[in-house]
């Protein structure tokens, strides 16, 4: 698998967050912010004309607060909320979580270490803290959906996800890539997870590159060896950008 070459000015950046631009830690609100992120983010938004988006499954509001005080283009929870580069946000109807809600909160106050994220359109029930219980939570949670249409089971590092159905990360890029400033730009898209394959489907489909971030078979066709990886990459790649031998675009 090749290592990713560095992009021109008709590029367009998509990254993940945990485990791609941070580390992935115990707790969700525990992630460390690399020194130096957010700069360098602005850095290439400027360089790439606003082509630099986040695409994660957290909430919106969650990732502007830990990339403050940059307000980027951001698909939040799977793409079921996204803010274009105009920045206005896009928001799937609200779905009735409460059966799901009620599930994950009676399995956690039954076992310690599990811990409910409650998003605005999804619900997440992460088992970092308790590997062991990773069938329960799963068998769960599958129970709770059962054959509900409108809902998808989503399985991640160490979390089980109930979504709206017919989102995800490659359908966030594929309505950016369609919009400015990321229309006819070379997708490059960075994540480190089983959720993030979509969007790594849907960057090499258009000409781009889907960049696997850490260990794990993938449908990428580059890879990185971790969140440092990437950071160094994205300054190489600023670095580049602004160099005189760049190519307008």
């Amino acid at each position: 698998m090749q290592m990713p070459f560095l992009p021109g000015r008709d590029a367009a950046l998509f990254l993940d967050f945990d485990g791609t631009l941070v580390g992935i830690a115990e707790t969700p609100e525990a992630v460390k912010v690399p020194d130096g992120l957010v700069p360098l983010l602005a850095q290439l938004h400027d360089a790439l004309e606003g082509a630099v988006a986040i695409v994660s499954g957290r909430p919106v509001d969650v990732l502007d607060r830990f990339l403050a005080p940059l307000r980027l283009p951001t698909a939040g929870e799977h793409g079921a909320h996204r803010r274009d580069a105009e920045g206005q946000l896009m928001e799937r109807a609200p779905t009735d979580l409460s059966e799901v809600i009620a599930a994950a909160n009676a399995l956690a106050n039954r076992h310690t270490g599990l811990l409910v994220e409650r998003k605005q359109a999804a619900v997440a029930l992460h088992y970092r803290l308790a590997p062991e219980l990773e069938q329960l939570c799963l068998d769960t949670m599958a129970e709770t959906v059962g054959d509900r249409p409108e809902f998808e089971l989503l399985r991640g590092k160490c979390v089980v996800e109930i979504k709206p159905a017919g989102t995800n990360k490659g359908t966030a890029i594929t309505a950016y890539l369609k919009e400015a400033p990321f229309l006819d730009r070379k997708p490059f898209f960075f994540g480190d997870d089983t959720t993030d394959e979509s969007g790594f489907a849907v960057a090499q489909a258009f000409g781009g590159l889907g960049i696997k971030v850490g260990p794990g078979s993938t449908r990428a066709t580059a890879r990185v060896d971790g969140p440092a990886a990437v950071y160094e990459w994205l300054k190489q790649a600023a670095d580049a950008l602004a160099g005189p031998g760049t190519a307008p675009r």
